[in-house]
This record gives C-alpha cells, sequence and structure tokens, in this order.
C-alpha cells in the first residue's frame, strides 16, 4: 500500500473528527451559524469537552484552513521527491500525480474549499498570511512541474494556468445536487482529462 493510501484509511483521531464536523457544519450554515455545542454533538461529547481539544471556533476555523493548505503543499513536494526517487524524473508522470492529488482534496474535502471562499478573511492576520504563503509555494511546484513538461510555456502564462486549473478542479462544491456528479471515479477522471486539457492548450502556440 502506498503511503498516500495509508494516510487514507487509518482511522481519525478525535480531534480530527472535531474538525471533519465542523468543517461540515461551518460550510452548511457559515461560521457564526454553528455553536460549540452543535459541533461537540456531532462527534458525540459535549460542547465543552470541545474545549480539551480547541481552545475555541476560531482555533477550529485556523487549523481547518491553514492544515489544508498545509497538506497540499506537503502533498506536492512529496510527489515531486517521489518523481525524482523513480529514477526517471518523468514531467509528465509528475504532473498526473499533482493533479490527482489534488482531485483527491477535491473531491473528499469539498466542504473546506467552502469554508476557504467564505472565511478566510475571518482568520487573524497572521493565519491569514500563513495560508496566502502556503499557496504561493503550493503553486510554485505546479509551475515547476508545468514548465518541466511545457519547457516553451512562459513562466507567468504557466503560473496563470495553474490558478485556472485549480478554479476548475475546486468547482466540485458548486455540483451540490445528487445528480450533478457522476460516481467519484467517473469524476476524478473527467477532472483529470479537463486539466490535462487546459495545461496542454496553454502550451499550444
Amino acid at each position: 500500500m502506498s503511503t498516500h493510501a495509508a494516510a487514507r484509511v487509518a482511522a481519525p483521531t478525535r480531534r480530527e473528527q472535531i474538525l471533519r464536523e465542523a468543517a461540515r457544519l461551518f460550510a452548511e450554515r457559515g461560521f457564526h451559524g454553528v455553536g460549540v455545542d452543535e459541533i461537540g454533538a456531532a462527534v458525540g461529547i459535549s460542547g465543552p469537552g470541545l474545549y480539551r481539544h480547541f481552545p475555541g471556533k476560531d482555533a477550529m476555523l485556523a487549523e481547518l484552513l491553514v492544515g489544508i493548505s498545509e497538506r497540499l503543499l506537503a502533498g506536492g513536494r512529496l510527489r515531486v521527491a517521489e518523481d525524482g526517487a523513480s529514477g526517471d524524473g518523468s514531467p509528465d508522470a509528475l504532473l498526473d500525480a499533482l493533479i490527482e492529488g489534488h482531485i483527491d482534496f477535491a473531491l473528499d474535502d469539498r466542504p473546506l474549499i467552502t469554508l476557504h471562499d467564505r472565511e478566510l478573511d475571518r482568520l487573524r492576520d497572521t493565519d491569514r498570511k500563513r495560508v496566502r504563503q502556503l499557496q504561493r509555494q503550493y503553486v510554485e511546484v505546479w509551475v515547476d512541474a508545468v514548465r518541466a513538461l511545457y519547457p516553451a510555456l512562459a513562466e507567468n502564462e504557466a503560473r496563470v494556468t495553474v490558478h485556472a486549473v485549480f478554479g476548475l478542479l475546486n468547482s466540485t462544491p458548486h455540483l451540490t445536487r445528487p445528480e450533478a456528479l457522476p460516481d467519484r471515479t467517473a469524476t476524478a477522471a473527467l477532472l483529470h482529462r479537463l486539466a490535462r486539457g487546459a495545461f496542454a492548450a496553454a502550451a499550444t502556440p
């Protein structure tokens, strides 16, 4: 089993359970529309019991948004390292791996996308700046990978295309009706084709 697969099947800790339910509730009803008691009820503990894990809702929001940015960057860097360690260093395989990793996020963590779009400005300045810094670093991982595959693509064009692909992949929360998405495998394959098509189009003179 790969490192990524092992991470996905590991049983979540109580802290992770709290964060997952907080993300879902915040995304559904807004940060101020959810109380600590409701988050506690969703994981089977009293509201005050949450304070053994987090000092309050603001801390949960910060950990969710900073945490996902850290996880995306770490995953991207890991895929770069694995590509380099494979011996052939295939730019094509690396871009596929980066796309697959982001698709996993876009399909499995849709509440976090909604949360980022709606609530990022609620973070303290230091946390918000940290999120932006991590996001810029993550973009640059992709820019380097794209330009390794398409060296004729200018750096600024590669960066614009990466942002556009993120917008495409992160559109999944807007498809909220049950029939709006095919099954997960088909959706992942479709998103992958669309992302690769966008990069290929950007590199076409």
